[in-house]
């Protein structure tokens, strides 16, 4: 028997808490558990093998999004640490980060996400706006660290006219700025966007010259958004496109690079350059083009849907259509 087969449900977590970078692995190899020393039964996270969740509220205190996630049957969850639409931080509260930890390894939820704030803009060439984004970087991984989260996602911001050769030029400065003064294990995805007007990463080559450059390179990966990337121009409709476009990730930044998917419909067509997000199944992604991504290595990566919340859907509706596709 694998050494895996030997590790309890919760062993499991916990080995992959401890920084383990073989999830899949181990999904596939636990055959049986034998949680608090009892009798031997099917472990759940192999029959739960889809890693699928949301963005969920912070409302109230902190902990309360695990609570959010468990309610609608995540065992993934994203979230922010704090107000996304302003600068300034409160310090969270030792005694609702100590529940969050609680909770968290009370559940099945596993890994956690943490997206940085609207507002930054690690390529601004303003530079009140661009420390003021290499400022509050360094705060999320602080706090990421300290609420137990491996991973934080940002976007790449915008160059505001000055042309790409800048904007890389900042945003690489920001983020090894930030690891030099933000020591600890806590990973930075970047997050491939639309394509719009003078946005940065849009293309696989744009998030290589990034990550490939960034001093620390073990400590950042990649987030990619499928609707950013159909607007963008990477086809997700047939099995071979999804297939052509997952090389093309392969060839160009390494797939082992890739720690999340955001999933979400596209109301722009293939390379509308349109970064505006739809119910899954009724963009123009479609459901057959779910049902390849899901089929896909991508499906075997931790889900996270960032979709509209409206009189269509709801997101436990959305849930719920992800998992009717990935049969």
């Amino acid at each position: 028997m694998n050494v895996h087969a030997k590790l309890s449900c919760r062993c499991v977590l916990w080995s992959l808490r401890g920084g383990s970078i073989a999830y899949q692995n181990c999904i596939q190899q636990v055959t049986q558990c034998y949680c608090g020393g009892g009798v031997a039964k099917t472990c759940m996270h192999m029959v739960r093998k889809m890693k699928l969740g949301l963005h969920l509220s912070i409302v109230g205190t902190i902990d309360m999004v695990v609570d959010r996630a468990v309610e609608r049957g995540c065992n993934v969850l994203q979230m922010f640490s704090r107000n996304p639409r302003g600068w300034r931080s409160k310090k969270l509260d030792s005694v609702e980060v100590e529940n969050f930890r609680l909770k968290l390894n009370q559940s099945p939820v596993w890994p956690v996400f943490i997206h940085t704030p609207y507002l930054l803009n690690l390529a601004s060439p303003k530079q009140d706006v661009y420390s003021r984004s290499v400022e509050a970087l360094k705060d999320e991984l602080h706090r990421a660290s300290e609420l137990g989260v491996p991973y934080v996602v940002t976007h790449l911001g915008s160059h505001l006219g000055h042309g790409k050769k800048e904007g890389f030029t900042r945003i690489i400065a920001a983020v090894d700025n930030s690891f030099s003064e933000v020591k600890n294990n806590v990973i930075l995805l970047l997050e491939n966007t639309a394509g719009t007007r003078n946005s940065m990463g849009s293309s696989f080559e744009d998030i290589r010259y990034i990550v490939s450059r960034i001093e620390d390179g073990k400590r950042v990966g990649v987030c990619l958004d499928t609707s950013h990337a159909f607007a963008a121009g990477y086809d997700l409709g047939s099995r071979g496109a999804v297939e052509h476009t997952l090389q093309r990730f392969e060839g160009t930044i390494g797939l082992r690079k890739l720690k999340l998917v955001h999933l979400n419909d596209s109301k722009g067509g293939l390379g509308s350059r349109i970064d505006r997000h739809e119910h899954i199944g009724l963009g123009k992604i479609g459901e057959k083009g779910f049902r390849n991504i899901l089929k896909s290595t991508f499906g075997h990566l931790p889900l996270i849907l960032e979709t509209p919340i409206d009189e269509r859907r709801n997101d436990v509706d959305n849930l719920r259509i992800v998992k009717e596709l990935a049969k």
